[in-house]
């Protein structure tokens, strides 16, 4: 049987007519360009079109390289040359057969070429054109940066560099190799990167989706260089070694604008140094996007649309809390209106809003800044974090004298934010009239969407269901596929409990009474726990049972 070209596909499945199909070749002809980048290029399909033609008609599979392990020893087999002339890479051998990720899997010409040039059975799978860059990226040019690096310090071995002269020059072996991880870790949506120093090499991780994996192990040789540039680029103390050190730096490279916060930390083997990674190229949430369920959309909308009074957002480190807030003043921010924000770090670029960078070895505190704030006429205030009673005082009376004012606060609960705030000096009289309401959230992990699958409830889970008045037959789950990283979830979303300071609530601080008081009268309001709201999601097929259980508290 004649093998269909990719055009005729496209126009066989409606998403591309024939005419703009005939005006593609002509260009083909003309340029030589690949008839995929024309038609993406001419914006007659988009790239996500394309992968979609090709895996549900053709059954070519999809995959998702950003998560993939790749053995060194697969990737010799296919020469970076070629991976980059034909966008390819290849991914998995079992027996005699090369798995091969390709932005066209219907190029016979470079099927051809990788089946002599590996006389292996290729089986083309379909990645997107940037997913395959990035992979090449990372694995060829990252490996190659890493050995470039053992290299140079082997060979100066008998010089014996000082690591701080190796790590100032701009392109010496150990400056690109923290710049590759740099871009490996944006490129993978990393949260954190963790050089662990062990007795046979220095363990490189990343956290993703809230959990650390294994990167490579480092070469020993290459510790003390990798510590002493990244102490260079946040301006620590390079000779201070028994002592922590924190710092921050900006790092731009291949596309990626990230804000790096530092930490040092002296250990058996060496300084452990963890690096907070902020992308500040990412886009900011939309209020939609935050995984409210329709009710807690609601009363948060009603809360942030107040015309002044303070909106708490609360949770530990990495709960997504500022992506909260900043969907928040997406969705007030209008030419109207004056908002201004003080954070540290500026997490996102938002248009339209004036945003203040902390910077206390300036002198500029949350507390300095917000009072500045108030000199600036505005009419909606976002404090990055309420820390002191300084900060939470100047934002209380903000809030009741006519400001709009969104912060978060690390507390375990919605209810527990009330007394945290008395904890830190601010009258209940304060509380009673300032705070509009609160929002409790943790990240869970989400259900990948190419390998769920329903499977019978547990009896254990057919308990704690039944305990919440609910009666599933079925649950949803992950098998674990490339796409995911054979982890069964793919991305995160959040999981909430929103309490709106209603009269009988302002009534309950003005008499400071305790955290469970506040919960019940909460619950009488309407208020679902954030158990609640993640056993509804799993019910929904978004998350699993097990993932609710992880990060909240059973209420």
């Amino acid at each position: 049987m004649a093998r269909k070209r990719m055009g005729e596909l496209l126009v066989e499945s409606g998403m591309l007519a024939p005419e703009q199909l005939e005006m593609a070749l002509a260009e083909q002809r003309e340029t030589g360009a690949r008839l995929g980048d024309i038609l993406i290029n001419s914006g007659y399909i988009t790239e996500q079109q394309l992968v979609e033609v090709l895996e549900f008609q053709l059954g070519i599979p999809h995959v998702i390289l950003a998560n993939m392990k790749i053995d060194p020893e697969v990737l010799k087999l296919v020469p970076e040359r070629l991976a980059e002339t034909y966008v390819l890479i290849p991914y998995r051998k079992v027996g005699n057969r090369l798995h091969v990720a390709m932005a066209d899997p219907l190029d016979y010409y470079a099927i051809d070429d990788l089946r002599r040039s590996t006389n292996l059975v290729i089986m083309p799978s379909i990645a997107t054109r940037q997913d395959i860059q990035a992979a090449i990226s990372r694995h060829y040019r990252g490996n190659e940066v890493f050995e470039s690096a053992i290299r140079s310090i082997a060979e100066s071995a008998l010089q014996r560099p000082e690591p701080e002269q190796e790590s100032r020059a701009a392109d010496s072996p150990v400056v690109r190799a923290l710049n590759q991880i740099l871009v490996e870790a944006a490129d993978a949506g990393a949260s954190d990167v963790h050089l662990d120093p062990q007795a046979d090499g220095v363990v490189l991780r990343f956290r993703v989706d809230g959990f650390l994996r294994t990167e490579r192990v480092i070469p020993r040789n290459l510790q003390s260089g990798l510590v002493a540039r990244v102490k260079i680029m946040a301006r620590l103390n390079i000779a201070e070694q028994r002592l922590p050190q924190d710092g921050r730096f900006e790092f731009s490279e291949e596309g990626h604008r990230v804000d790096v916060r530092v930490s040092t930390m002296p250990t058996a083997h060496g300084e452990k140094v963890v690096l907070r990674v902020f992308d500040l190229g990412k886009r900011a949430f939309t209020m939609h996007e935050l995984g409210f369920s329709p009710e807690n959309l609601a009363r948060f909308e009603r809360m942030i649309t107040r015309p002044y009074g303070a909106v708490l957002i609360t949770g530990p480190t990495g709960s997504g809390k500022t992506s909260t807030l900043y969907a928040a003043l997406k969705r007030l921010s209008t030419p109207e209106v004056n908002v201004i924000t003080i954070e540290d770090p500026i997490e996102y670029q938002l248009e339209g809003v004036n945003q203040v960078q902390v910077n206390p070895a300036a002198g500029l505190t949350f507390a300095r800044g917000l009072r500045a704030i108030l000199r600036q006429d505005p009419d909606i205030i976002m404090v990055g974090e309420i820390r002191d009673n300084e900060t939470a005082e100047i934002a209380m009376r903000a809030a009741l004298t006519g400001h709009r004012v969104l912060s978060t606060l690390h507390t375990n609960d919605a209810a527990s934010a009330i007394n945290r705030l008395m904890d830190m000096g601010v009258p209940p009289y304060m509380m009673a009239s300032g705070v509009t309401g609160v929002v409790a959230q943790r990240l869970v992990r989400v259900i990948c969407s190419r390998c769920k699958r329903e499977r019978a409830v547990t009896p254990l889970e057919r308990e704690i269901f039944e305990e919440n008045g609910l009666a599933p037959e079925s649950v949803v789950e992950g098998t674990g596929c490339p796409a995911c990283g054979h982890t069964g979830f793919k991305g995160r979303m959040a999981v909430q409990e929103v309490l709106e300071v209603d009269d009988e609530i302002a009534r309950l601080i003005l008499t400071s009474r305790s955290t469970d008081e506040y919960v019940r009268a909460a619950k009488e309001q309407g208020m679902r726990t954030m158990f609640q709201d993640g056993l509804e999601k799993a019910l929904q097929g978004k998350t699993t049972l097990q993932e609710v259980l992880r990060v909240t508290a059973v209420t």
